[in-house]
């Protein structure tokens, strides 16, 4: 039996000694939580498809104890194979997201998943963290050794990743992946005039697929004007807010979920309010919150840069991606198919999910000399 005392240095007593335990607490109870509003969410809309009661549930189930593998495992690597780790991944995941273009099945018009025997993954999902790590080492370096064209580099793999998400399409990821992306530019100090340039690229680019892309006009025409169009799932979202109170209707106790299209995925927030109330949403929201400002503050404690922009990139892709979802149920943004990190029904999001975040646990473990030192000591690790 391992004991964990601290003069154990065996790799797991060094990984619970030196691991956030409070984040890696929020993350076990979203992932609790969203097996709790599987069974909730998935039971009406499977029978609603002629499928057995619970057979979102069972499929979502058999992803949980993977995931806190893959989450655990990847969280147990130092920094220079959390390098290594985000280059295979990109480097296999982009050829991956390639082929959805060649031999993806059309889903609603878009190619965006792989099917591999019996299971369907979306490579974009595990490109994204891996993306962000990878750009985060780039431009660490670029501000370590001037004469390394890091910047330059972290701009070609994000033309790389936004042109095969444009290809596909996927234009919720592809503003997601641009907004951190973005941030991460900032915070590695690029000049007013690239954030100009890059801010009306994004506009251009905005521009172009609400007049090229009939359905991303759409849902913004919708948003903006109700009357415009059908607001069916929405309506239906912001009924169950109303009906379920403050403290909701109870477990199983739902009536708008009967009717919610995408009530195990997309709108799963809402079910959520319905059944458990706005109370269940504030808590929700405030696990999400907590993550955040927890990874937020390691990164402002950090004096390595890549340890820096590396974790504020992945709790940006984290948070934004949580938000987004959110203001979609309650009829803030536009309605885009994006996923609630842990909580919403999907495999292949669950292991992307929890890759990305065993970087995160992995990249704010605690480390010798890893405090804020004066400003002419900052440096980023090779």
């Amino acid at each position: 039996m391992i004991r964990l005392a601290r003069t154990n240095r065996s790799v797991i007593a060094e990984w619970w000694w030196t691991v956030d335990k409070w984040t890696l607490l929020g993350l076990l109870c979203l992932m609790l939580l969203g097996g709790v509003l599987a069974l909730a969410a998935s039971p009406a809309v499977a029978m609603r498809i002629h499928l057995p009661p619970f057979h979102f549930v069972y499929r979502q189930m058999i992803f949980f104890l993977p995931a806190i593998g893959v989450m655990i495992g990847v969280s147990l690597l130092n920094v220079r194979q959390v390098r290594r780790l985000a280059a295979i991944v990109f480097a296999v995941g982009f050829v991956l997201m390639a082929l959805t273009l060649v031999i993806g099945p059309e889903v609603k018009g878009a190619h965006r998943w792989l099917q591999i025997g019996p299971l369907a993954i979306q490579p974009s999902e595990f490109v994204k963290p891996a993306f962000i790590v990878l750009v985060a080492w780039l431009f660490a370096e670029a501000q370590r050794t001037p004469g390394i064209p890091g910047t330059t580099l972290g701009l070609g793999l994000y033309a790389m990743v936004v042109s095969v998400l444009a290809l596909q399409p996927d234009f919720g990821q592809l503003m997601l992946v641009t907004a951190v992306f973005g941030a991460m530019f900032f915070m590695a100090g690029l000049s007013w005039g690239w954030i100009g340039s890059l801010g009306a690229l994004a506009a251009s680019g905005a521009i172009t697929a609400y007049t090229l892309m009939p359905h991303v006009a759409s849902r913004v025409n919708r948003f903006l004007d109700p009357e415009s169009g059908d607001t069916y799932q929405i309506d239906r979202a912001l009924d169950a807010f109303q009906t379920g109170g403050f403290f909701g209707r109870g477990p199983g106790e739902g009536e708008v979920k009967r009717i919610l299209p995408d009530a195990h995925t997309d709108f799963i927030f809402a079910v959520a309010a319905e059944e458990y109330g706005v109370l269940a949403g504030l808590i929700i929201i405030g696990l999400f919150a907590f993550i955040v400002v927890r990874a937020l503050r390691h990164a402002m404690e950090e004096q390595d840069l890549f340890l820096q922009f590396a974790t504020c990139g992945l709790v940006a892709l984290f948070g934004l991606q949580a938000l987004i979802n959110m203001a979609v149920n309650v009829n803030l943004m536009p309605a885009k198919g994006m996923t609630l990190p842990f909580i919403s029904y999907g495999g292949s999001s669950l292991l992307a999910l929890a890759f990305a975040m065993g970087m995160l646990l992995a990249l704010t473990r605690r480390r010798a000399g890893s405090h804020v030192a004066p400003p002419s000591g900052r440096r980023a690790n090779a």
